[in-house]
């Protein structure tokens, strides 16, 4: 992934959730509110992350495997293991899952930017703030029900939130532009 990318990727996310936060429409606002629990939300968000990190497990070296054995093994334990995830601990999937999507993109993203400095520090603050939201979710994934009570408590207060986040995408398209 070019730096280009990752930059314009990281600003359109940001330009999104800010659009989406910014228009605040009450069919918004409800899907806000039912998405920690939503079951559908875990079959996207975690089903999307788990088979991207079983596809991550198969495509790695072998150099990186702690005992010898075939890859598919691997891959197939780690798939099982987010099989039973579904029906064991159902309670915020779709919190977990959102969390290890943005933990397992944040590796390309990041890998992009490295040793570049100046501008590109923009769009890498934006990912280590997603990475540090991420960790603290994936450890306590009713926070996310409680950050999503609090933007709508107040009224304009989401419109807020997403301006920022819109701008600073802005920000983010921009500096991947005029770099």
């Amino acid at each position: 992934m070019s730096l280009f990318l990752a930059q314009l990727l990281v600003g359109l996310a940001l330009l999104v959730l800010g659009g989406a936060l910014a228009a605040d429409t009450p069919l918004l606002r409800a899907g806000l509110r039912a998405l920690p629990r939503s079951s559908a939300a875990a079959y996207v968000l975690f089903g999307g992350a788990a088979a991207w990190f079983v596809f991550l497990v198969f495509n790695m070296s072998d150099a990186d495997l702690i005992v010898p054995a075939p890859k598919s093994y691997y891959a197939a334990a780690f798939a099982l293991l987010a099989v039973l995830a579904f029906f064991n601990v159902t309670e915020f999937l779709a919190v977990r899952g959102l969390a290890a999507l943005i933990l397992i993109a944040s590796g390309p993203l990041l890998a992009a930017g490295f040793g570049h400095y100046g501008p590109a520090l923009v769009y890498k603050i934006a990912v280590y703030l997603a990475l540090s939201a991420a960790l603290w979710l994936a450890g306590q994934p009713w926070r996310l029900r409680d950050a999503i009570d609090w933007l709508q408590r107040v009224p304009g207060r989401a419109r807020r939130v997403g301006s920022a986040c819109a701008a600073a995408g802005l920000v983010i398209v921009g500096v991947a532009f005029a770099a």
